[in-house]
């Protein structure tokens, strides 16, 4: 059985996975911070896609009070919720399929979901991100949070072992892959953008934004 498929029909595991998210997503601190703060400053509105339980999502409208936060997640993960919105009006949880449609926002945050999926399943959620930035009319942009392979130019054996066992764990769980820098760029010039910036996080991790 594909593990998103299980993932909907266990409601134990499916709690147990969306909390281990949480969990990690509470590090994301570190990205908000003086590691690439500037990445978010500016930005009016943003969509957290497969946010989960909203963790990361809060660390940036209180970091950046002047961004009102959607997350777009599936009926049975906002289900647990006890509110769809947060005391401040500026954290809403809404409903939906990120291959079907993705809320209008300047950004777009793609948080660990890209290497879940195949290139070409990643693409028409690149496409939907796309609409979603380019119906504002301001340009705006995608930012992914993810890894970059790039075991040639790396000096720390334990980091390149680490993204290749990630890499291993999401091809044999999901069907899907961690992507050198030329694979994400074929990824991004596919779905219609023209430009994209990387910048290397702690441990394992890069942020990438990605221009139309």
């Amino acid at each position: 059985m594909p593990f998103w498929e299980y993932t909907d029909r266990n409601a134990g595991f499916n709690a147990l996975f969306n909390d281990a998210m949480a969990e990690d997503s509470g590090m994301m601190n570190l990205v908000v911070g003086d590691c690439c703060g500037a990445v978010f400053r500016g930005v009016e509105s943003l969509v957290d896609v497969g946010g989960g339980t909203g963790t990361f999502a809060r660390i940036i409208v209180a970091a950046f009070p002047g961004i009102r936060c959607k997350v777009l997640e599936l009926p049975q993960v906002i289900g647990r919720l006890a509110s769809g919105r947060n005391s401040s009006g500026k954290l809403e949880f809404v409903e939906g399929d990120m291959f079907q449609c993705v809320p209008s926002a300047g950004a777009v945050l793609l948080r660990m979901i890209l290497h879940d999926w195949k290139d070409e399943e990643c693409v028409k959620i690149l496409k939907k991100c796309k609409d979603a930035i380019s119906s504002k009319g301001e340009g705006g942009k995608v930012i992914i949070i993810d890894i970059v392979m790039d075991e040639k130019k790396e000096v720390d054996h334990e980091l390149v072992q680490t993204k290749l066992n990630f890499d291993m764990v999401m091809m044999f769980m999901l069907n899907g892959k961690e992507r050198t820098e030329k694979e994400w760029e074929r990824l991004f010039l596919e779905a219609g953008f023209q430009r994209y910036k990387i910048t290397h996080l702690f441990g394992f991790r890069s942020l990438i934004e990605v221009f139309p």
